[in-house]
């Protein structure tokens, strides 16, 4: 059991910094602005950092209730959960393969994917609006908190990976990981927005960071875990 959870842990890692590039996309936006709101003058590195620290640890808690959530689902359904587990790791796989396409700009068919959460953030967006613009850690903090929940499809292909914990805790800590491996790209948007932007339009890089993530997506499938286990 410890090594399907360091193995779930390390795939939503994985995940996270694999989708860099589409984090970009999504919060990038978010996370220069917060650097650049900062006037220059002393001290300007440490509120630098705080801003975009705590937009980030916000962003990443949001995901780590996600994972809650879904565990308190699965805990509560257990037979179930069990037998459908190949069901939701071929979505996850999926989900995957679609991020990989929309990444490498073959296909925007993720688009459609993230429309699901559409309704809740038709709720909450309005009070992103609010917090702007952020002054203070306790608005940057409250942004990410609020920021977590924008639809991705990158975050629910890792959902799919959290559904296969075992547990309320460890389904949290996938999302945790997740969260843990956006966190590179975009504490470098914070930092480095202009140079970064170069790399996230790049159509070479986004293909390389696409194919990447098709070839996870396809490793995640249950039919290669079988084919695997045959070679094997």
């Amino acid at each position: 059991m410890t090594g399907e959870l360091l193995l779930g842990y390390s795939s939503a890692f994985m995940i996270g910094l694999l989708g860099g590039v589409h984090c970009l996309g999504m919060c990038g936006g978010i996370s220069a602005s917060l650097s650049m709101a900062v006037p220059i003058g002393a001290g300007f590195r440490v509120r630098q950092s705080v801003l975009i620290m705590g937009f980030n640890l916000g962003r990443i808690a949001s995901y780590t209730l996600l994972g809650a959530l879904l565990g308190v689902l699965s805990t509560q359904a257990v037979g179930a959960w069990t037998a459908l587990a190949p069901i939701f790791r071929t979505i996850a796989g999926l989900l995957l393969i679609l991020m990989g396409l929309s990444l490498g700009q073959w296909w925007q068919g993720i688009q459609a994917v993230e429309r699901v959460g559409a309704p809740v953030w038709r709720r909450l967006s309005p009070l992103t609006r609010r917090l702007m613009p952020v002054r203070y850690p306790s608005q940057s903090l409250a942004l990410g908190l609020l920021w977590g929940w924008l639809p991705c499809g990158l975050v629910y292909s890792t959902l799919g990976w959290a559904a296969l914990q075992p547990t309320v805790t460890s389904a949290a800590l996938t999302m945790f990981c997740f969260g843990l491996g956006t966190l590179p790209s975009m504490l470098a948007t914070g930092y480095a927005a202009t140079s970064l932007q170069h790399w996230r339009q790049h159509p070479g890089f986004r293909r390389l960071m696409g194919a990447c993530l098709m070839i996870f997506g396809v490793w995640t499938l249950p039919v290669t875990a079988r084919l695997l286990a045959q070679i094997g």
